[in-house]
């Protein structure tokens, strides 16, 4: 016997606003309608639509704003940007690196980066590699691989153009936002390309971080390794 399971309203409203954000109807950084015209919108109670927009603020897709209402949230937000990048200084406050970018090539995607985005073995990717500098001194140093055909432009001469993080230009310029992502840890000693990279010596102690980030849909759209040079920084996240 085949069994039904029944979604809450609120979820149902959830996924409908989540359908809403996916097809662009609210662009990142644009107030979504009042719960009360979205109330009339999906013929629910407005506290049916307050419990939906509650739990996508809790998923950062959306962003309330006291006395403005809500906001599709955005890469370009501070806020979102300390969700994805979490190394923060010993002493001091958390702030923003600079990017200084080594290489971007499209070529075809080697068996594991294409089964990690769900593509074909020999499909187009773009592969990215940068240095993260906090003051000037080389910190993180990451190899990126994103899927070719949504990023289809995305060149080394554009990356050097814009000056604000990377996730925030995925998301304007080319549409994708990155929603969620999964990392793996571990230690690991620095091989040779680390240890020229980041100005350290070959064997030196770094943390490596393999990240997949899906955006709408649970669909990965990038695969990130980072080697991490903990010597003034540390890994910082909160559990709840």
């Amino acid at each position: 016997m085949s069994s039904v399971t029944f979604s809450p309203l609120y979820r149902q409203i959830r996924d409908r606003l989540v359908h809403s954000l996916q097809s662009g109807e609210w662009r990142p950084g644009e107030a979504i309608p009042s719960e009360l015209e979205l109330a009339a919108r999906y013929g629910v109670s407005q506290g049916t639509v307050r419990k939906a927009i509650d739990a996508l603020a809790a998923e950062n897709l959306l962003v309330r704003r006291q006395g403005r209402g809500t906001f599709v949230a955005s890469h370009h937000e501070a806020r979102a940007q300390f969700r994805f990048l979490r190394l923060r200084p010993d002493e001091g406050e958390a702030r923003q690196p600079t990017s200084r970018f080594l290489d971007c090539r499209r070529l075809r995607a080697p068996v594991e980066i294409a089964r990690a985005l769900e593509l074909k073995a020999g499909d187009s990717v773009v592969t990215i590699r940068r240095l993260l500098e906090f003051d000037g001194v080389p910190t993180v140093l990451e190899e990126i691989w994103l899927p070719g055909a949504p990023f289809r432009g995305l060149s080394a001469e554009r990356l050097t153009a814009y000056s604000g993080p990377l996730y925030a230009l995925l998301e304007t310029e080319f549409g994708t936002r990155m929603i969620r992502a999964s990392e793996r840890l571990r230690a690991v000693a620095a091989g040779e390309g680390e240890a020229v990279a980041l100005g350290v010596q070959t064997g030196t102690p770094l943390l490596l971080v393999d990240r997949v980030s899906q955006t709408y849909g649970d669909k990965p759209v990038e695969v990130r390794r980072g080697w991490y040079l903990t010597r003034d920084h540390h890994y910082f996240n909160e559990l709840s």
